[in-house]
Order: structure tokens, then sequence, then C-alpha cells
């Protein structure tokens, strides 16, 4: 999976340009891989099934002292810790719970970070990616919320994400933009010039 190239970035940030010309409101789009490493769920995995290992052992007719028991559970835990992080087997034991959580703790992580809570008539907004857990969330900034209901962001929403299960993500990227572009231009039009934050598209690897 492969995050969008330069010349699809930057059609993201022209499309950003054109919707804060007409609107008072700030937009930021950050695009992550992926919310986290999540190598911490392998390890409780490891833990667990070496923890549970020697019971396994002392069910069967064979005999094992206590050191072989330890050597035993050390053993499980170095091959299961390494087997359960490669990507691909990886991928499956994380709960969908847990990435959704770390998405969502991730995006607003990106909202402070960006500055988005201190714009002039707090009307910054954020489209937030997670591309490995097929993550979208738009995050805005209470004078936004003032005007927009934050229930009129999750069509947006559901149809950038089913693009991203697509592998669209610029697709996703565009049509959001357009579609928060046209509420925010109704609700908060432009009155004066501004350019607070960036409007490249922000890419975390």
């Amino acid at each position: 999976m492969t995050l969008l190239t330069q010349s699809e970035a930057d059609q993201v940030a022209a499309a950003i340009a054109e919707v804060e010309v007409q609107t008072d409101a700030e937009l930021v789009t950050v695009l992550a891989k992926q919310a986290d490493n999540y190598h911490y769920i392998p390890t409780l995995w490891a833990a667990l099934l070496a923890l549970v290992s020697p019971g396994i052992f002392l069910l069967t007719p064979f005999w094992l002292d206590v050191s072989d028991l330890l050597i035993l559970q050390l053993v499980t835990f170095i091959v299961f810790a390494l087997l359960l992080r490669m990507p691909f087997v990886l991928r499956r034991i994380i709960p969908r719970s847990v990435k959704q959580w770390r998405a969502a703790n991730m995006a607003r992580r990106c909202f402070l970070e960006n500055n988005l809570h201190h714009t002039k008539g707090d009307s910054g907004l954020l489209i937030f990616v997670a591309e490995t857990e097929h993550y979208v969330e738009i995050l805005a900034d209470r004078g936004i919320n003032n005007h927009v209901d934050a229930e009129a962001w999750q069509s947006i929403v559901g149809e950038f994400t089913t693009k991203l299960h697509d592998k669209q993500t610029l697709s996703g990227f565009l049509g959001a933009i357009s579609q928060c572009g046209e509420m925010l231009i109704e609700h908060l039009p432009a009155t004066h010039e501004k350019n607070e934050l960036p409007n490249h598209l922000i890419i975390i690897e």
C-alpha cells in the first residue's frame, strides 16, 4: 500500500487553495500510512501463549522438569513475538476496535499539532486519513460546529472510506474537499484574505 505521489499531493493542495479563497475556514489534510506500529499486540499475544505453554505440555505424556518448562516458555515467547510481527499476520490479529481507537487518537493529535484550534474565528477543519486502518475522520473547530452539525460530515466520511477501501485515495480527498468546501462556503463565506495554515497535504509515513 503506497501513499500519494507528489503530483497527486499537489492536486490536493490546489483543491484546498480553491476552497479557501471562498471561505473563512482553514482546511488541513493529513494522510498517515498507519496510526500505530501495534508492536505491543504481538508481544502481548506471545506472552500469553508462553504463559499457557507449560500447561499444554503437562497434558502430554512427555515429562519436563522446571528448567525445561522455563526454556519452553522463553522459546515460545520469542518464536511467536517474531512470527506475529510479520506484517501480513499482524494486520489480521489487531482488533478493529483497537485500529479505530488508535486512528481516532492520532486524528485528534494532528488537529492540535497543526494549530487548528488556534485559527481566527475558530474555523479550522481537518480531513484525516489513516490508510492502513481505512480510517477517515473530519474534525472541525467550534467556529464551524456552531454553523454545521457534526453529523453533516458523516456522509462525506462514508464516501471517502469506501474509496479508501477501493484504493482511490486521491479521488477520496478531492471529493471530500469539494463537499466540505460547499458547506463551508455556504455557512462561512470569505470575508477577508487569510492563509494561516499550510495548504499542502501533510503525509506521515
